[in-house]
């Protein structure tokens, strides 16, 4: 008997245009898909919408998942009063009762998904993606986390002894993050392509002060604007950037190009080529990864790594199975970077291959699907 999943992420509904945003998930989902589970996307309404908005989002989200063998597979509820304004049966969309009896195992993202929706499944697990941060919202009182079954988390160091992340009094299950191998195959670049890296460059409006430092890439960047000047190939960076922008002229200006990150990313599979075209990544990381250690990386790494694009990235902290340099290089200060993103150039076949091999033995879908289900189920 096949297992049925049903996922529950962050806003794919609400941000069609991000490509990036949607392979957050899709790794995980193609990942227990290729394991022989079903799958179920459940989408949340999370503010009062019309009903033509919702059939807008739905078709839109509909026609990106299509083309990965899920376009049945979306189920919809509304967490503002528990209804929808349309019957979402028309839409060819299961709602939340049908998508509650169905699943086996309720895998929530987005850490806010209220307690009455979570206690509809026989069975939940939370799966944390921004480690340290989530934690500390949750301390705070920004997030009313519901009570799940078992608790996982991308960060390595997450509810280790020293660690400088809260648990919160959870028990965390550290889960590699993973990415679908069958649909990253490695593409050669010309050696012309530029370093690249996709980001949202500021941080979210909602988040205070403080946090928006820690979230904001932007902030991330800033010790290393001169990274131009210190190498000979070009770095480019796809931001949510409009073209008046003012930073958007200071990164010109220091030699970094720009692209729009809605235009080269706006679907998944444009999200894909852009990764593939690409000689590798170079990205820092938002500081709370620095201040709390948390031993992340993120899910476009990981893209990067799996089409054979070596990547250049911030160091995060201590890592057991993490190399600095081998396929994936991790920088802790400037001149770091510049002498790992020359020795990539000079070492680049090599490197390719090196960075294909470690997306095969740590981040390899099916092996990390399996331990988590087994894990999550057991």
């Amino acid at each position: 008997m096949s297992i049925t999943v049903c996922i529950s992420p962050v806003k794919t509904l609400q941000y069609p245009e991000g490509g990036g945003h949607l392979w957050e998930y899709l790794n995980w989902v193609l990942g227990l898909r290729a394991l022989g589970c079903q799958v179920i996307w459940l989408e949340t309404i999370t503010r009062p919408t019309s009903a033509d908005t919702i059939r807008a989002n739905v078709a839109s989200l509909k026609l990106r998942l299509e083309r990965y063998g899920l376009v049945n597979c979306l189920a919809l509820y509304s967490s503002i009063d528990g209804s929808l304004p349309l019957d979402v049966a028309t839409m060819g969309c299961l709602d939340l009762d049908a998508a509650a009896a169905g699943a086996d195992l309720l895998l929530e993202f987005c850490y806010d998904t209220p307690l009455d929706v979570v206690k509809r499944f026989r069975r939940s697990a939370l799966l944390d993606i921004d480690p340290g941060l989530s934690q500390a919202w949750v301390s705070k009182g920004q997030i009313n986390m519901a009570s799940h079954d078992v608790y996982f988390t991308t960060g390595e160091t997450v509810g280790q002894p020293e660690t400088r992340i809260p648990d919160v009094g959870l028990n965390w299950i550290y889960t590699r993050p993973c990415v679908a191998l069958d649909w990253w195959s490695p593409c050669a670049a010309t050696t012309a392509a530029p370093f690249t890296t996709l980001a949202h460059w500021y941080a979210s409006a909602w988040l205070k002060d403080e946090e928006e430092q820690l979230s904001d890439k932007r902030s991330g960047f800033l010790p290393f604007l001169d990274m131009p000047r210190l190498t000979d190939h070009p770095l480019q960076l796809a931001l949510d950037l409009t073209p008046e922008d003012e930073q958007r002229y200071m990164l010109e200006s220091r030699g970094w190009s720009v692209v729009d990150a809605h235009t080269v990313a706006a679907t998944p599979w444009d999200y894909q080529r852009y990764i593939q075209d690409s000689f590798g990544e170079f990205s820092c990381a938002k500081p709370a990864c620095l201040k709390l250690e948390n031993a992340w990386l993120s899910n476009r790494t990981l893209c990067y790594l799996a089409s054979g694009k070596p990547a250049v990235v911030q160091h995060t902290g201590p890592s057991r199975f993490l190399p600095d340099s081998a396929g994936l290089f991790r920088f802790r200060d400037l001149k770091q970077a510049a002498q790992f993103v020359e020795k990539l150039v000079i070492e680049y076949e090599k490197q390719c291959k090196r960075a294909r091999a470690l997306a095969e033995e740590f981040f390899d879908a099916r092996k990390v699907v399996a331990t988590l289900l087994d894990r999550a189920l057991s």
